[in-house]
């Protein structure tokens, strides 16, 4: 990926913990490296299809100006989102701030604070067996479209799949959708269980009949196993209530751990389901 380097912008604000600093402000110094394809952009000499490192300077300042904050940490993460929520063409951002002289009662000549931030692409199950499935599945697309770190991709079709899990309940509305977002895995998942308490889900039965459920599939390459958390979703590989509406959003996503398309998964579990 290309990169657009924004070194040493100077802006002067008031962000510290202490009272005279969120009062008097003092000079921070900001630098920026953009990922994003410039391809286009130097073959054609369109400003149209790069970033304009100018307008990015400018909303940097008015982030930084317009705000107070205790910590370095917060002024970063506000940064990072405001860049690229108001840039889709860039997918990355390295932002470091440096604070000149901080007071801390010792000489130094600044402290730093370094992040990375970027876009994911996430998969995310969708079922419902209770009340009017179709609305339920459908506000959730809206909720999580509407959640300003996120945007909706695609949305599969829904389709009517009978309960798994053996027990006795009425039949499954499934879907699958595509989700760019900003969020990590776990505040993602927050964010499932969020909507998921906002349709009244009830965690009352394991595989019990639920007005939604919300799975995360998949997250860019990510293999994580925690407590609370799997990714791949450990059993998406043996569901076909999962991969008919994955496969038809993508087909061609590779699962990290087996190798295989979501296409080749769900044929290979067609074909066992069939012997």
């Amino acid at each position: 990926m290309d990169k657009i380097r924004i070194e040493n912008l100077e802006i002067f604000a008031k962000h510290g913990v202490f009272p005279e600093e969120n009062f008097l402000g003092q000079k921070f110094v900001l630098s920026a490296v953009l990922h994003t394809d410039t391809r286009k952009a130097g073959l054609t000499d369109e400003l149209s299809y790069s970033v304009h490192y100018g307008e990015v300077s400018h909303l940097i300042k008015k982030v930084v100006e317009e705000n107070t904050w205790k910590l370095l940490e917060t002024v970063a993460e506000a940064t990072a989102k405001a860049i690229l929520l108001s840039y889709p063409m860039v997918s990355q951002v390295d932002l470091t701030i440096k604070k000149p002289w901080a007071p801390i009662g010792l000489p130094l000549d600044t402290v730093s604070v370094e992040i990375s931030r970027g876009w994911h692409t996430a998969y995310i199950a969708l079922g419902s067996n209770m009340g009017d499935k179709e609305k339920y599945l459908n506000e959730a697309v809206e909720k999580l479209q509407q959640t300003s770190d996120c945007q909706v991709l695609k949305v599969s079709d829904f389709l009517v799949t009978a309960p798994y899990g053996g027990v006795e309940q009425d039949d499954f509305l499934n879907g699958a959708l595509a989700l760019k977002t900003l969020l990590t895995p776990q505040e993602l998942l927050e964010r499932l269980h969020e909507i998921e308490q906002e349709a009244h889900r009830e965690r009352l039965i394991h595989w019990g009949p639920r007005t939604l459920d919300l799975d995360i599939l998949l997250y860019d390459d990510l293999v994580l196993d925690t407590p609370d958390l799997i990714i791949p979703h450990v059993e998406m590989h043996l569901r076909d209530f999962v991969l008919i509406p994955l496969a038809q959003i993508a087909p061609w996503k590779r699962h990290p751990v087996l190798g295989l398309t979501v296409s080749q998964m769900l044929a290979d579990l067609q074909a066992k389901q069939e012997s």
